[in-house]
Order: C-alpha cells, then structure tokens, then sequence
C-alpha cells in the first residue's frame, strides 16, 4: 500500500529514423526477415504455463495475405475457467506486493521495449499488423514504453492523494484493487493499447484476463513475452486467445467479473454494456467498464487556414495506417475560396505515396487488416462509382491478388448529411464537403449534429476569433481537440486520449484518470484519543 518517493521521472520514449545506412535500420529489417521465415507457435498462458491447444487458426500478413507467420492456439472451455480461477488467486499474492515491487516490473518492462526487445516488437507489428516503420515505431517501441512509465508515475501521483487529519485522528485512503477480475479485450491496430489495456489494472493490483486481437496476436504475443521476462508473476495476466464470442460469454457469467477495459468498436462495446446490465444483479459488485471506440473525426477549416499545413494534415491524418485509427481524420469541410488550392495539394501529396510490403521503407501505405475489411472498404468503394452525389477525386480502387489493398481514397460529397459524412468506414477514405464561407457559422452545426461520435477532430484557422469560437460551440464533439494540427497522434503524457458520445467512456488512457478506474477506495481513520463516555459538553447543567 505505501507509495515510492523515488520513482523515476517518466519521460516519452525518442522515435527513431531508421535513416538508410544506420544500425538502427540494419537491425529492424534483420528482425522483419526472422519473422517472415518463421511459423511461430503462440500458445495460451494461464498461471504462467504456456499451452499449446492444438486447435489453431493461422495468422497472416495483411499484406502477403497466403503468408502464415503464426499459429494462434485457441484457448478451451476448461481452460478458461481454470485462468479465471487462477486470476482470483493470483491476485491474492499480487495485491500485497508493495507498489515499490510491482511498479519494478513495468519499469523494466518499459526499458524492455525500448531496448533488446524493441526490434522484434516492431517487426512483429510490421509483419502481422502491415504498419509502416514509422507507424510500428510510434505505436510499440515509443507509445507502449511511454504507457508503462507514465501508468506507473500517475499510480504514484494517485497514491499520495491523502485527506487531511483533524487532531489526534489519522485520516487515510487504501487504494485497493477491484474485487475480481478485469477483462481487457484489445484491437488490432495498436500494440501499444494491447498493452495498456491489461497493465494499467495490473500496476494497481488488479489481475487481468486479455483476449488479444487474432490480427494482432502475434505482437501481443511479444508484449506477453516482455512482461514475463520482467518478472510478471505467474497469474496476474492470463493471455487466453481464441472465440472472442465464446470467450466473453464465459467471461461475462462469471460472479467475480470487476471491470472491461476496452478499445475497438461502438457496436461491440455497447453490446458488452448491454449483457453486463443483464446479469447486474449476479456479481459481486459492480464492473467498471472502461471503453474507447470508433470515431467519425472531423478537420474543419476556416477562411483563414493555411492550405499547405491543411492539406498535409488531412493526407497524414486520414491515410496513415491506411485509415485504421480510432482517431482518424474521415471526414473534412473546407470553405469554397480554399478548396481548389486543398484539392489540388491533396491530390499532388496523394500522387506521391507508394502502397505495398512495409518491409520496403518507401512505402507510406500497406495493406488493410484483413478480408473482412477488405471487403467492407471495396464495397463502399464501388457503391461510390455509381453515386451521383459522390465525386471520386483520387482513389477509389482496390487490389486483393496478394494483400488486402484500398487505394488512399479522397470524395467530394455534395451534402453534408451523405453517409460518408456520418458513418465510420475505418479505412483510407477521406469524405470533403465545400461550403459557402458565408455559410460559416451553419457549418459548426453541421459538424457537430453529422455524426454520433466525439472521439478527435480538429480546427485550421490563422483567425483567432474563429477558433476561440470552435473551440465554444464544438467543446463536446471531440474528446481529444487540435488546432492546426491532425487529428491523430495523441502521445501518453501529453494528449490524454478519449472521446465520448458513441466513442466512448473518456476515461482518458495515458491519464491518470484512467487509473482511478481500477481501484475501489476504502476510506481510513483513527482515533487516538477515542472519547470513554457519551455525554457531550454543552449538556452540562446551566
């Protein structure tokens, strides 16, 4: 329960180049080779023990989609329930470590990341994710090591939030963990969420049980890794891939379930609410659920933008990571005396960028997760070519013979209200609408009443007044604000990330208001000089 005094001081993890002719790129792409000539096998683990089930799925390159880079186990019925169970008790023991003993296993684990271990995480990224280097170094090496640093200063800084003591009492809060278990089901697209969705329950004491992302399980396979070299006990975190359906059925039943720690999408979470809320009155107390999901996220230019700056963060914001961020930039308005200078440098930067292997470093794009969004992003794509209120300025193909490939896509929509304004596509499709700059002040209601989300968006303008005034009128449709600057790209420490609305529950991951969520407080206080009679003062006799 006490607190370390002498924690070190986090700072965010420094991104490399991976300029040509360094080490630093010698390595990574030794790295990327070893997992392209590698089957691995990646297991269940539950108390520690790494089982290997024999019912598997095979785990591919997005981007060379026939490429089998792993088997993924997946865990069984019986198995489930014995990680459960062991979770209960693994947090007997865990708990009453002192923080000093569990903030040293994500301490290393952070140097871990940045260290001996940061080739092979990124290369698994790159791999089995199809990010860029300079996607899969931002999201792993630098935002996982920053997640685990900071979660570890914010745990400290909420330990030391102490009530005052009047005279001869002591007043103090024991910040316990939940009673139970967390069940922390991760995304594909960041390793680094992956990550802080089990540790940052797990750093106040709390056990978790992950069910990673079959698309991303060889990197949270990785990440598993690193926790158990930096002496993670057995239990804390069970690792139970497999039927996400099946497995959060099982989940959800059980008496002792304390929390959700959640990212991925709106429908999917509100599901999980639902079935939660349907079995209330079976737990043992309530579950806390933690949730980040989708976004339609918005860059809305006024007058006086600068177009250079504009145009590239619209490009940068709505293609990288071929669209597949939460916080991605998906829809934008832009006034009718900047429009043709935005178009005409969108399309100019858009015609540069190569699209393939991440392996090769020209690269700005790569391939889109798998088939599933492969095929929800064509058919979007081809119902656009016979829209009439829909013009295709760039873009707009697709290309399945080898990977999963949708073209960086840019559409002019001639109504605010089309549904490329409003529905989340999670792909590398950016909606513009042009507007009267007359019509100024209606365009603030457009982008607020558009879409259900508040995840991200952002504000160009070089006019003070106008973003003073966006700023007012759109303070709830985004949880994470940007002006003159992209939608993406929040850093632990800095940008507290999360929206809500549809987009979630806010609790701001990288915050440490994320870390309030995992502990349930029990209020202290001694008497030292306990009163021996009941007769107060005043009724003495007159």
């Amino acid at each position: 329960m006490k607190h370390a005094s002498n924690l070190p001081t986090p700072r965010n993890e420094p991104i490399q180049e991976y300029l040509p002719g360094t080490p630093q790129r010698a390595r990574l792409k030794a790295a990327i080779a070893e997992v392209e000539r590698t089957v691995e096998e990646i297991p269940v683990l539950i108390g520690g023990k790494a089982i290997t089930t024999g019912m598997t799925v095979d785990v591919t390159a997005p981007h060379r989609h026939r490429h089998v880079i792993a088997h993924l186990h997946q865990c069984a019925a019986d198995d489930l329930q014995r990680a459960l169970d062991g979770s209960v008790e693994a947090q007997r023991d865990w708990a009453s470590w002192s923080f000093e003993q569990r903030a040293g296993v994500f301490l290393k684990a952070a140097d871990l990341v940045a260290g001996p271990w940061r080739d092979r995480l990124n290369a698994a990224t790159m791999v089995g994710q199809s990010k860029t280097v300079i996607q899969a170094e931002i999201d792993v090496a630098c935002e996982l090591a920053d997640f685990l640093r900071f979660n570890v200063h914010f745990a400290e800084r909420l330990y030391t939030e102490q009530p005052d003591s009047a005279a001869g009492t002591w007043n103090r809060v024991d910040y316990r963990p939940l009673e139970g278990f967390v069940y922390a089901i991760s995304p594909f697209n960041f390793t680094a969420i992956g990550g802080n969705l089990c540790t940052a329950p797990a750093i106040l004491g709390n056990t978790v049980i992950w069910k990673p992302a079959a698309t991303a399980s060889l990197s949270s396979w990785r990440v598993m890794q690193v926790l158990l070299e930096a002496g993670l006990p057995p239990g804390v975190i069970e690792f139970v891939p497999g039927d996400s359906a099946a497995i959060t059925r099982a989940v959800l039943e059980d008496p002792r379930l304390a929390g959700i720690h959640f990212t991925g999408s709106t429908a999917v979470f509100q599901s999980l609410w639902q079935d939660v809320a349907q079995r209330i009155d079976r737990y043992r107390t309530y579950p806390r659920l933690v949730g980040e999901t989708g976004g339609k996220n918005f860059v809305l230019a006024h007058a006086s933008a600068d177009v250079d700056a504009l145009a590239t963060a619209l490009v940068r914001g709505a293609f990288e990571y071929q669209g597949q961020k939460c916080s991605a930039a998906s829809r934008t308005y832009v006034p009718k005396s900047l429009w043709r200078a935005v178009r005409e440098r969108c399309l100019a930067q858009m015609a540069t960028f190569r699209m393939g292997d991440p392996a090769d470093f020209r690269n700005f794009l790569a391939a889109v997760i798998d088939r599933r969004a492969f095929d929800r992003l064509s058919g979007w794509l081809g119902r656009l070519r016979g829209d009439s209120g829909a013009k295709v300025l760039a873009g707009g193909g697709s290309d399945a013979s080898e990977g999963w490939f949708i073209d960086p896509t840019l559409v002019q929509v001639d109504d605010p209200a089309h549904r490329l304004m409003k529905e989340e596509l999670f792909g590398p499709v950016l909606a513009a609408y042009v507007y009267d700059d007359r019509r100024w002040p209606e365009v603030l209601e457009l982008v607020d009443q558009a879409a259900g989300y508040g995840l991200t968006g952002a504000i160009f303008a070089q006019d003070r007044a106008a973003v003073a005034q966006v700023a007012i009128e759109l303070r709830h449709t985004a949880g994470n604000f940007y002006v003159n600057d992209k939608p993406t790209g929040a850093v632990v420490g800095q940008q507290p990330f999360g929206g809500a609305r549809a987009s979630g529950t806010n609790d701001k991951a990288g915050s440490i208001l994320n870390l309030m969520r995992w502990v349930s407080p029990r209020t202290i206080k001694e008497n030292f000089l306990p009163p021996k009679a009941p007769h107060y003062p005043y009724m003495s006799a007159e």
